[in-house]
């Protein structure tokens, strides 16, 4: 099955929101060691052994939402500031995709007193608002438009844009062209790289400095899933004579899934394991 450009929007879209939590909990934390899934090493036990994981996830992202956007708060010491840019530089272009995306798809109609406005009903949370400035010239900012609402309400605006699938839309937006499509999929797409890559999630393989604690002679390579713990791994290249109590795959002690947390603990014994 393909993916259309505005599907793959969409997917990009939703990590970047279900992952925003994460990275501006990253701002304020100094970045980890890089030898073991940078920032995910501090949460990587709760998130395999605690059943409520994902739901905590959730809550982080749906708080996010109504806060103010990054660039009109004031960041006076961040820990983290590769986190921090990364966090400034896609806010920045997700904002001025919805107001791109709006000038282009929303009807424009009058208000109550005359003035032109961008869609039916000012007051329509449907719609994008774009900010607006006084005469003094563009420093001089009179609102923020729905850039108040912070990151997260813009993915979900954008991402309706992309996929442009509600006929109810129409009596507010015109048809999303499909080159305009493909710049909110670029936009999405590179957000989603950002945010992934502040987080040290980014697809690849990593062999740690540490001995197998169970054979004490093999070294453990680590491949990350690209920060899907589904997908990660860790072998052991001893082979099968390694008496790590786990699977053999292609020849290898291999690692998943909770197995992941004993293999974790061994390397780091001072660690409490939550209970799963």
């Amino acid at each position: 099955m393909t993916i259309t450009p505005g599907q793959q929007a969409a997917d990009d879209l939703a990590a970047v929101r279900e992952q925003w939590g994460d990275l501006l909990a990253a701002i304020a934390e100094p970045p980890s060691r890089a030898d073991w899934m940078p920032y995910e090493r501090r949460g990587f036990l709760d998130q395999l052994a605690a059943d409520d994981r994902e739901g905590d996830e959730q809550a982080l992202a749906e708080a996010a939402v109504g806060r103010l956007p990054l660039i009109l708060r004031e960041h006076p010491a961040p820990a983290n500031l590769r986190a921090l840019d990364a966090a400034l530089d896609i806010e920045r272009e997700v904002f001025d995709m919805c107001d791109t995306v709006a000038e282009r798809v929303q009807r424009p109609s009058r208000d109550a007193h005359g003035r032109w406005t961008l869609g039916n009903d000012p007051s329509d949370p449907r719609l994008w608002h774009v900010p607006t400035y006084r005469d003094a010239g563009p420093t001089t900012l009179t609102s923020t438009g729905s850039r108040v609402f912070g990151l997260h309400w813009a993915a979900v605006w954008l991402e309706g844009r992309a996929l442009d699938d509600d006929p109810a839309d129409r009596a507010l937006f015109a048809p999303t062209p499909a080159p305009l499509v493909d710049q909110i999929a670029n936009v999405a797409r590179t957000a989603r790289r950002q945010v992934e890559c502040a987080l040290g999630r980014e697809a690849r393989t990593i062999t740690l400095v540490d001995a197998c604690p169970f054979c004490k002679a093999g070294r453990i390579v680590v491949h990350n899933g690209g920060g899907d713990l589904r997908r990660a791994v860790a072998t052991c290249s001893t082979g099968p004579g390694c008496p790590a109590p786990v699977d053999t795959e292609r020849g290898r002690r291999a690692w998943r899934g909770p197995a992941l947390v004993g293999l974790l603990a061994a390397l780091d014994p001072g660690r409490t394991v939550p209970a799963a």
